[in-house]
């Protein structure tokens, strides 16, 4: 695939609690990923769209990629993005971080 078909894609919002600005960042990350694959690799879409995420937003963000899952998740506010892009969804949502401290 060429880099340029991934603005061609369909990108099909599922649910949000998340800002546009952050929505679109997600599926031009995810489109960058997928088409830089010849094979499916579900694992690597979602371990790029979380260290980006983290990076970019700051943690603690988890990233569910597939053809076929459930889930039920607690997200921080503003942390929450599902979305598919063909036929692969994409799940991607933030948690707060807690230190724990030690006595």
């Amino acid at each position: 695939m060429s880099s340029s078909s991934s603005l061609s894609k369909l990108v099909r919002l599922k649910a949000a609690d998340m800002g546009v600005t952050m929505q679109e960042h997600a599926f031009y990350c995810a489109n960058q990923v997928l088409d830089a694959m010849d094979k499916l690799h579900c694992k690597r879409v979602a371990w790029t769209l979380k260290k980006e995420f983290d990076k970019a937003y700051g943690p603690a963000w988890h990233c569910i990629v597939g053809t076929s899952f459930g889930s039920y998740v607690t997200h921080s506010v503003g942390g929450f993005l599902y979305f598919s892009i063909g036929k692969v969804s994409v799940l991607l949502f933030q948690t707060a971080v807690e230190l724990i401290e030690h006595h």
